[in-house]
């Protein structure tokens, strides 16, 4: 299995500078995976992470099979949007129609994730909205999180895919009530930030609710600007730096 190490996220980006678009992708999503597997957001071999294909012949997506840590670039397929796998080895999620149903019809996305987060689980079970009561939730609310919650099933077709891109809308997540979270961002790293702080938020709200409730969160006015002061792309592209750091210094 091939590994790039990396200092940081601003070293791999510099070293991918002479590499092929396809390769640059292929480690991208890589990264993004053991980044996630490392941030406790693995689920045995399921979840994916995946980027557009910037040919417009699909994505590039984590093949089955695999642990999000034990992902390398070999381990990262080109989907076409009918789910044929186009380059690599190995074979494709099933939910491929959650990636690409999302890029279909959101020009702006250029990377999907889609995870088993258990605390996403569990927030997203209990019917309850996300409520902004610590630094994470401002990413997301208001308005109330968005939600899919036709099914907890896995999501097999492209119907199913299109409503789950319905759900999602203009945002940058969404709950599979019963199932996972949904994030969708300009570009990897975006995405994959953006998928831990989202969990990172529902673990807090979870912990607030397991001490009896809450008694207070940030209001509308309060949260964008937070949202703003705390998330602004300079800063997100900086937590994906320390995270790709975290990988390779761990404790």
């Amino acid at each position: 299995m091939t590994h790039i190490a990396a200092q940081d996220g601003s070293t791999w980006m510099r070293r991918m500078r002479g590499l092929t678009m396809s390769a640059e992708l292929r480690g991208l999503v890589s990264l993004a995976c053991r980044v996630l597997g490392d941030a406790g957001q693995g689920d045995l071999i399921w979840g994916h992470v995946s980027a557009r294909d910037p040919e417009g012949r699909g994505l590039w997506m984590k093949a089955a099979g695999f642990g999000f840590e034990e992902v390398g670039p070999d381990q990262v397929l080109l989907v076409s949007w009918d789910g044929e796998v186009l380059e690599g080895e190995g074979r494709r999620h099933v939910e491929y129609p959650i990636h690409t149903e999302i890029f279909r019809v959101r020009a702006d996305v250029g990377a999907v994730i889609h995870t088993h987060s258990p605390a996403a689980v569990a927030l997203g079970s209990l019917g309850v909205p996300l409520r902004a009561i610590s630094h994470e939730a401002n990413l997301f609310v208001p308005p109330d999180l968005a939600r899919f919650s036709e099914t907890g099933d896995l999501i097999l077709t492209k119907e199913l895919g299109e409503r789950v891109a319905a759900a999602l809308g203009d945002r940058n997540a969404c709950l599979i009530v019963n199932h996972g979270l949904v994030v969708a961002a300009a570009d990897v790293p975006t995405a994959t930030v953006t998928a831990y702080l989202l969990d990172r938020a529902c673990q807090i709200q979870l912990a607030a609710m397991s001490a009896g409730g809450w008694a207070t969160w940030s209001s509308a006015d309060e949260s964008k600007a937070k949202r703003g002061n705390c998330y602004a792309d300079p800063m997100l592209r900086q937590a994906w730096d320390y995270l790709v750091r975290r990988l390779h210094h761990p404790g």
